[in-house]
């Protein structure tokens, strides 16, 4: 058997490409919507792809199932469970064979047996493999999705948070709690494989290690130690982070088929004309995705700054819409990697690049960075508004006095004070506030000041004021 695991570093999200090296056939699990380098990987090794299987309907990336199916003519297994809400409404042409509880299927010598675990939604299943080509008669591992992660679970509040679908959170753990049951009775020995690592959105304390085992998972997993159903599922439920607002999209998009990526170069303005005409339409977001510290010597009047780094994707998705067109400044080197990310969340609505030289003549503006000590001490002038970017749970955990919380995720359209003139904003450590001064530039305001480094800083230095 052929195994290897791909991961999206800036979703924290696993890929699995398993292959019959007898048979040469091979299947991804969860794949990602950009699958050029699974490909690539599997015909290296001998492998053609004729397969593909979802755990779930994914609220927080573009599947690219149906994208190896039309593409390359792999069959998808996907979930038969959940009521009609849950149901894949796929365009005909691509052949699907939907699986329940108890279903196997194989590719080549290798079988997968279907575990129904609802929780985290209410048609998500496992696939507990078994490598009968090598003679196996006991299972290898599971692949858990977003149902069982290292240390961690899936939250079943992104229907209600993100979708607006009252009363799913409490349904949901309920049925997580259930299904935790379930996985208890799997042997110790079973590897588990999930959909996610540190950093997803999709629980609350995920690890950072990529693979456990059953056994491991039983001993330290917090969420394996409750046995009453009443405490599991209030503990469940408390301090889950924000669900980011573009997962009701996701939701909408893998339930009815994404979109066929087209392999296509990126349209480049490289003229300055055309450019500014773009800057003037109410449809148009510019996005420079250039580091804050040159972005913010050199910001475009109306652009807002997602730095292209490890979180990019998560406040891309966070803060675009999915009706504007996008025009992203960048060094040419990067777009290939700025496409990727920005359609594995299905904004595929990127009208072009403009390279930073092309636009050295367009209007400009900035704002201030300014040292943990100079921002101690400017805060408590009397005309000024403090506003804290962290999420709620770092908010909770300790802030500035003198400090307005206002999550970044809904910076585009938070309602300041009317009277607030100068504003000065911090996160943890610098680099959300930064986004968030570009985007309060964008809006207009004039006066915008953000600490160059953050709160954990001050703490660290022990200079919160009292």
């Amino acid at each position: 058997m052929f195994f290897r695991t791909f991961t999206d570093e800036k979703l924290a999200q696993y890929s699995y490409l398993v292959g019959c090296q007898r048979t040469g056939e091979a299947i991804v699990i969860d794949p990602p919507r950009k699958v050029d380098h699974i490909i690539a990987v599997a015909e290296k090794e001998g492998l053609e792809v004729v397969a593909a299987a979802d755990t779930h309907i994914h609220a927080d990336y573009v599947s690219g199932a149906r994208q190896l199916a039309v593409e390359y003519g792999a069959k998808l297994y996907l979930s038969d469970e959940g009521d009609e809400n849950w149901k894949y409404e796929f365009p005909e042409g691509v052949e699907i064979e939907l699986v329940k509880d108890g279903s196997t299927f194989s590719i080549g010598n290798v079988e997968f047996k279907v575990m129904h675990t609802p929780g985290h939604t209410p048609e998500h299943i496992s696939f507990i493999l078994t490598d009968r080509g090598a003679g196996a008669t006991e299972p290898m591992g599971i692949f858990t999705g977003d149902f069982v992660f290292v240390g961690d679970i899936g939250r079943p509040d992104l229907l209600e948070e993100a979708a607006g679908m009252v009363g799913t959170a409490k349904a949901g753990a309920h049925e997580m709690f259930k299904s935790i049951q379930k996985f208890k009775q799997l042997p110790d020995h079973m590897l588990v494989w999930p959909a996610h690592g540190a950093g997803s959105a999709c629980g609350k304390s995920l690890g950072a290690v990529p693979v456990s085992t059953v056994g491991y998972e039983k001993q330290f997993n917090w969420a394996m130690k409750i046995e009453d159903e009443a405490e599991f599922v209030e503990e469940l439920l408390k301090d889950q982070p924000e669900a980011p607002v573009y997962f009701a999209q996701m939701k909408k998009v893998n339930k009815v088929g994404p979109a066929i990526l087209k392999h296509e170069a990126p349209h480049v303005i490289t003229n300055a004309d055309e450019f500014e005409n773009l800057r003037t339409k109410d449809d148009v977001l510019i996005i420079d995705a250039r580091m804050p510290e040159i972005a913010q010597k050199d910001l475009v009047k109306g652009s807002i700054n997602i730095p292209l780094n490890g979180s990019f994707t998560t406040w891309a998705g966070w803060l675009v819409k999915y009706d504007e067109r996008l025009v992203i400044i960048s060094e040419e080197k990067d777009r290939e990697e700025i496409m990727t990310a920005l359609q594995s969340i299905g904004l595929d609505n990127i009208y072009g690049f403009v390279n930073p030289e092309t636009i050295a003549s367009v209007e400009k503006t900035t704002y201030e960075t300014i040292s943990l000590d100079d921002f101690i001490k400017e805060m408590e002038d009397d005309d000024v508004y403090v506003i804290d970017v962290r999420n709620v749970s770092e908010w909770k955990a300790g802030h500035f006095e003198k400090a307005n919380h206002h999550f970044i995720g809904y910076f585009r359209d938070v309602k300041l004070p009317e009277n607030v003139k100068k504003v000065m904003v911090y996160c943890e450590t610098g680099i959300r506030s930064a986004i968030a001064a570009s985007i309060l530039k964008a809006r207009g305001y004039e006066d915008i000041k953000h600490m160059t480094s953050g709160y954990e800083e001050a703490v660290r230095l022990n200079k919160i004021p009292v």
